[in-house]
C-alpha cells in the first residue's frame, strides 16, 4: 500500500479484510471488550500489548479510519476525535502545559483563534500570533525560552491565505520545536504538509474528508519525524516518565514514531474523552473513498466562481489563490499545483449589510455554518464564525465585515455563477 498512489489510497489504505471478513470496514458497536482473564485486560492497560478494552479510548473501527489518514498524509500513526477544534486541542496540549507559549498563525479559523487566545490562555498557555507572510526575522522574534510549538492552517478559514510551510518549519525546527499544521482545506490530495517539515497534521473530517455534512469528526496524524529526545527539556511529558500511566517514558517505550499518539491516546483521550462514535468514522471513511475524486471537482467549481467575482464591479476584492491576482498566487503554484480547495471568499461593497442581503437572495446556496460540502454554502464571518472577534482582531486575521465565504459545491459551475449574478443584481 506505501507505493500506491493517493488514489488508491483513498479507497483501499487502513483496512485490508482477510479472508472470509466483511469487505467494507464494520463498525464495532460496543463500548467494551471481552477477556480471559485479568492478566489478559492488564497488559493492555500497562500498554505491554495491543488490543482495546474501552472505546473511550481505542475502538477497531475508528483505529481503521485513522491508519487510512496516516497513509494519506505520510504520517506514522494517527488518533480520530470528535470534531476539528478538539483535534487542535489535543495536538498543542498534548505538548503544552501551564506556563507554555505558543508561536501561531493570526490567519486561521476564529474558533482555533479563540481556542487558542482565550481557552488556552485560562490554562496557562500563552500566545504570539504573527501574519502568514512574517519573515523569518519577525518569526524568530515571537519565539521565547517557553515555546514548544509553532500553528498555522494551509489554507486558512476564511482568509484563504497560503502558508508557507517550509519557512514556518524552518524556524520552529531552529528552535526545537514541532510545527503543527491544519491541513483541513486542501486535503492530503492537493497538499501533504509533511513533505514540506510539517510535523504535526490536523483536520476538522466534517469538511472536505466527510464531505456531505453528514458527521462530526477530527483527526491528529503524527510524522513520527520530529526528534523529541533531541529537546527532551522542552518535552518532559514525552521525554520523561510518566507516573500517571506506571512510570512510562513514550519515546523511549514506543520511539518519536508512535510516541505523540499513544501519549495522546492514553492521557488525552482517557482523560478527555474525546472520541470519534464508530458510526461517525465509518460514515467518514465512505467520505474519503471518494475524496480523491471530488476535490478535483471542487477546485474547478471555486476557480471559476472566483473569476466570475474577480471581474464583478460590486465585488471589493476576490481570495483565490487560483487566481493570479491572489498575493499567495505564487505560493499556491509551489504547495497547491493541483488547485487548493472549493472555498472563495470575497468582499462586498456594502460592508455587513450588503453581505446579508446579497446572501439572502441566493438560491443555490445554503446560508449555513458549514464549509466544503457537496452543496454550495456561504456565510458571513463577521456575523457568524468569527463573531467574538473584535474589529481589530477581524482586520488582523484578513476578515473584513462585508467578507463573504462561499463554499463551492459539486453542481455544475456554470449554475452556480448564474445563481451568484442574479443574487448581485439590484
Amino acid at each position: 500500500m506505501e507505493q500506491n498512489s493517493i488514489n488508491t489510497k483513498c479507497v483501499q489504505a487502513g483496512y485490508t479484510p482477510g479472508n472470509g471478513e466483511p469487505r467494507q470496514i464494520p463498525i464495532i458497536q460496543s463500548t467494551t471488550f471481552k477477556y480471559n482473564t485479568s492478566e489478559d485486560m492488564g497488559k493492555l492497560f500497562d500498554l505491554e500489548a495491543s488490543g482495546y478494552f474501552y472505546s473511550r479510548l481505542q475502538n477497531p473501527t475508528c483505529d481503521f479510519v485513522a491508519a487510512k489518514i496516516a497513509a494519506l498524509e505520510g504520517g506514522s500513526a494517527a488518533l480520530l476525535t470528535c470534531s476539528g477544534q478538539s483535534a487542535n486541542f489535543f495536538a498543542l496540549f498534548n505538548i503544552c502545559e501551564c506556563g507554555s507559549h505558543i508561536v501561531a498563525s493570526s490567519s486561521i479559523y476564529g474558533g482555533t483563534f479563540n481556542l487558542i487566545s482565550v481557552t488556552l490562555k485560562k490554562m496557562g498557555i500563552s500566545v504570539t500570533f504573527v501574519p502568514p507572510t512574517a519573515s523569518e526575522e519577525e518569526l524568530n522574534a515571537a519565539f521565547q525560552d517557553n515555546t514548544r510549538a509553532v500553528f498555522g492552517e494551509t489554507i486558512a478559514n476564511p482568509a484563504l491565505t497560503v502558508l508557507d510551510i517550509e519557512k514556518f518549519a524552518k524556524v520552529a525546527h531552529a528552535h526545537g520545536v514541532p510545527l503543527i499544521v491544519d491541513n483541513t482545506f486542501p486535503t492530503p490530495v492537493n497538499c501533504r504538509p509533511i513533505e514540506w517539515g510539517a510535523d504535526i497534521v490536523t483536520h476538522a473530517t466534517t469538511k472536505y474528508m466527510d464531505g456531505h455534512g453528514a458527521t462530526l469528526g477530527g483527526v491528529v496524524v503524527d510524522s513520527g519525524n520530529f526528534d523529541w529526545m533531541a529537546h527532551a527539556d522542552k518535552f518532559p511529558g514525552l521525554c520523561t516518565p510518566d507516573e500517571s500511566y506506571h512510570g512510562i517514558t513514550y519515546v523511549t517505550k514506543f520511539g518519536n514514531k508512535a510516541a505523540f499518539i499513544t501519549k495522546c491516546t492514553s492521557q488525552l483521550m482517557r482523560d478527555f474523552g474525546c472520541m470519534q462514535s464508530p458510526q461517525s468514522a465509518f460514515i467518514l471513511n465512505l467520505g474519503l473513498e471518494s475524496l480523491h475524486v471530488r476535490m478535483p471537482r471542487h477546485v474547478e467549481n471555486g476557480q471559476a466562481v472566483a473569476e466570475f467575482l474577480h471581474n464583478h464591479p460590486k465585488v471589493v476584492s476576490v481570495n483565490y489563490s487560483g487566481l493570479p491576482t491572489d498575493p499567495y498566487y505564487e505560493l499556491a503554484k509551489k504547495y497547491l499545483p493541483n488547485g487548493g480547495c472549493g472555498v472563495v471568499s470575497f468582499e462586498l461593497k456594502g460592508g455587513r449589510d450588503a453581505a446579508m442581503n446579497f446572501m439572502k437572495k441566493l438560491k443555490l446556496a445554503a446560508i449555513e455554518t458549514h464549509v466544503a460540502d457537496a452543496r454550495t454554502c456561504c456565510l458571513n464571518p463577521a456575523t457568524s464564525t468569527h463573531r467574538q472577534l473584535t474589529d481589530e482582531q477581524l482586520k488582523a486575521a484578513g476578515i473584513p465585515a462585508g467578507l463573504v465565504r462561499y463554499s463551492c459545491g459539486l453542481e455544475d459551475k456554470e449554475d452556480l455563477i448564474a445563481d451568484l449574478k442574479q443574487a448581485l443584481e439590484d
